[in-house]
């Protein structure tokens, strides 16, 4: 993180739905962070991203639900076409985007099978939960692999990696709209505490200045949330009686 970051963004879901793309949008990142696997705590770090996303795939239909909400999406904007004082061609341009993630996705393979049918993924996915488990003689296997020619290797991570494009995509598309939805308004906390009603919103967005040393910890809904700050120093930290922040509620 660059020293000249000044605040910082919490995001925390308001609903079922969101808090599953947040985790997938989230291993995502992790996996598109490692460029080569050059190396066993490369390829450790990698596999239990992938072992991750693989768990958080299986807990819901999340091709149907992307799918649902494109479409969703796509309609509100063509609505918004009819209105004075609207860019139409950058509306447009964000229907068609949202058009073809859509046509891409529902057009791909099971999400997240290639992966799930790799066997060099099945193997270690299998010994990631046990401690030290990925040793060389545990896994021969990835121990193998690991000393195939370096080319090789950035071939299986790209065609891993291709795979996992039109979930990123459609994902990014959606998560970009919410996230632009609402616009950063400034708050004033009390005693450490903030509560408001979130009138059907799916994400709360909080902007804090790095410099308080606090964090939020949200509970809450589509219609109402409550948050409580609390200092990163649990023993000498303290949260002013008032707490000035950003929020937004997209």
């Amino acid at each position: 993180m660059s020293d000249d970051i000044t605040t910082i963004i919490f995001e925390h879901p308001l609903n079922e739905k969101m808090r599953s793309w947040l985790r997938i949008e989230n291993s995502l990142i992790q996996i598109n962070s490692f460029s080569a696997i050059d190396s066993l705590p490369t390829a450790l770090s990698f596999f239990r991203a992938i072992s991750e996303f693989i768990e958080v795939l299986d807990r819901g239909e999340i091709r149907a639900e992307l799918l649902k909400e494109l479409e969703k999406r796509q309609k509100k904007l063509q609505q918004w076409l009819s209105f004075p004082n609207v860019d139409k061609a950058i509306v447009t341009q964000i229907i068609d985007e949202l058009a073809e993630n859509a046509a891409v996705l529902s057009q791909a393979p099971r999400i997240g099978q290639h992966l799930k049918q790799d066997k060099v993924i099945s193997l270690v996915k299998q010994r990631l939960s046990i401690p030290g488990g990925c040793c060389n003689f545990d896994v021969p296997a990835l121990h193998l692999w690991l000393s195939l020619p370096q080319t090789t290797r950035d071939e299986r991570l790209q065609s891993w990696l291709t795979g996992l494009l039109p979930l990123q995509n459609a994902l990014n598309s959606l998560l970009m709209l919410i996230r632009q939805s609402d616009t950063f308004k400034p708050a004033l906390s009390h005693r450490g505490f903030y509560q408001d009603s979130a009138e059907e919103g799916e994400l709360l967005r909080l902007k804090i200045a790095i410099d308080h040393q606090i964090y939020p910890q949200v509970s809450g809904h589509k219609n109402r949330y409550a948050i409580r700050f609390l200092p990163l120093d649990s023993e000498n930290g303290t949260v002013p009686l008032e707490l000035p922040f950003e929020i937004a509620c997209c």
